[in-house]
């Protein structure tokens, strides 16, 4: 009965941003929160483990003090209890400080077997919190898998990649971080929501973690990526033909 910790971020909900008329500007000033999509993922399999094979389900996030609207969100999809770490401090966490602050959380005060995380998140998609975390807590980590069982006291896990499968066996305790073709989240009912606000929740603030998280990362600019259309004709003429290659040239696609 293995015990799980799902780790999760609140996100900008990417439906919600616009860009200014007549420059690439995002407008952010009306945009809603959610769970990353990537992170659903991990919470749905995490849970589907308990399904089938008893233990416990944990979530846990770092995050600012708004970031607690996900919590209700996070624990309607199937966690037991959900630890909240907060402080104005986390707006701008780097990885490599997100990372830091889940592992002195859960080296101090959490038993676990596994702890699965997305492969990234839906905003930054930086991809190294699973690995760092797994490496702050001295144990085995499996990246870009898409297919995880336990038995027999240990996990298997499949890694898609580019040439193939790998099928690794872990051992717990052990860290994962999946892949979104993993499984399809379910989407909580009113039954689900309405039980997730009576679920315990631990809050723990940079009072608890006994130590200071300077800001490292700041975001200066985000553009929105265009795509700019030529909008030439070419017919299937030796002429145009020429053209065509002439134009690939010019803008540097081909040498």
């Amino acid at each position: 009965m293995p015990e799980i910790l799902v780790c999760y971020k609140w996100v900008v909900d990417e439906g919600d941003i616009r860009v200014a008329a007549g420059s690439k500007e995002l407008i952010l000033d009306r945009v809603s929160y959610k769970i990353s999509d990537y992170d659903r993922n991990a919470i749905e399999e995490a849970v589907r483990l308990q399904e089938k094979h008893g233990g416990s389900v944990t979530a846990i996030t770092v995050g600012p003090p708004t970031a607690k609207a996900g919590l209700k969100d996070a624990l309607s999809r199937g966690p037991e209890k959900a630890y909240f770490i907060s402080d104005s401090a986390f707006t701008d966490l780097e990885p490599s400080q997100t990372a830091a602050v889940l592992a002195a959380v859960i080296k101090d005060r959490l038993a676990f077997d596994l702890i699965i995380c997305a492969e990234g998140s839906s905003d930054l998609y930086a991809q190294q919190v699973g690995p760092r975390l797994a490496e702050l807590l001295n144990i085995p980590c499996a990246t870009y898998v898409n297919k995880l069982t336990f038995e027999s006291n240990r996990f298997i896990v499949e890694r898609k990649l580019d040439d193939g499968i790998e099928v690794l066996t872990i051992n717990p305790p052990a860290l994962v971080t999946v892949l979104p073709d993993i499984n399809t989240p379910r989407l909580p009912g009113l039954k689900q929501v309405l039980a997730a606000g009576k679920k315990p929740v631990v809050k723990l603030g940079l009072d608890d973690l006994g130590q200071e998280y300077e800001v490292r990362l700041k975001t200066l600019s985000v553009e929105a990526a265009t795509m700019e259309r030529r909008r030439e004709k070419f017919e299937a003429s030796d002429a145009d033909i020429h053209r065509f290659v002439e134009a690939l040239i010019k803008e540097g696609v081909i040498a």
